[in-house]
């Protein structure tokens, strides 16, 4: 069973979901912590919101599936299907080293950058998440302390992740992890964690 979430774009959401990239590039929200966004998960589900999403943060070849996603939920509902597990963390100093890896995170490059000198202090953490889908979706009742510019959120109700099956394959998603790695580690402080975890142990 999991409570934890971290609230993400939907539009993201659906691309971790289809395997299109594996990695996240955090910065933090308004309401996170005076340091920023921190990793403080192994395991956490994925909440789709619909709360700042725009086009001109996406990665160009994302913008089809903006348009093309389903109509949000009704009001008060979240609909869950995805879990993740971080598999690797780094901590990035040097915007160069971002765009070797625009393939494998979902945003464009000017959001990058954004993100990169946001109130001045820069740098990003970037987040390399395996993702597994959920037996059966979840629809879970939508709080107002859930709301706002916050990344985590601690549901109320238990979403069962046993037998979510990852969705990208092992050898693929190794593959993918490593090029990331090989590309940032140069500027980066890596803080390794448990990879090629499943979401069912």
């Amino acid at each position: 069973m999991e409570r934890t979430a971290l609230k993400e774009w939907s539009v993201v959401v659906d691309a971790l979901a289809r395997g299109a990239v594996i990695a996240l590039v955090r910065k933090g929200g308004i309401r996170e912590q005076r340091a920023g966004f921190v990793v403080r998960h192994d395991r956490f589900l994925l909440y789709p919101t619909y709360f700042h999403e725009n086009s001109a943060g996406l990665a160009p070849r994302l913008l089809p599936e903006l348009h093309a996603l389903p109509a949000p939920p009704a009001p008060g509902t979240v609909h869950v299907t995805h879990v993740a597990d971080v598999s690797r963390v780094w901590q990035v100093d040097a915007l160069d080293a971002l765009r070797l890896i625009e393939s494998e995170h979902p945003l464009a490059w000017p959001a990058v950058e954004s993100r990169f000198h946001y109130r001045g202090t820069p740098g990003v953490q970037v987040v390399a998440l395996r993702v597994a889908r959920l037996r059966a979706p979840a629809q879970v009742r939508e709080l107002p302390r859930y709301r706002g510019c916050v990344s985590w959120v601690e549901l109320s109700e238990d979403v069962d992740v046993a037998g979510a099956v990852p969705v990208v394959a092992d050898a693929e998603f190794g593959r993918r992890l490593q090029a990331i790695d090989q590309h940032l580690t140069a500027g980066s402080s890596p803080e390794p964690r448990a990879s090629h975890r499943t979401a069912s142990s």
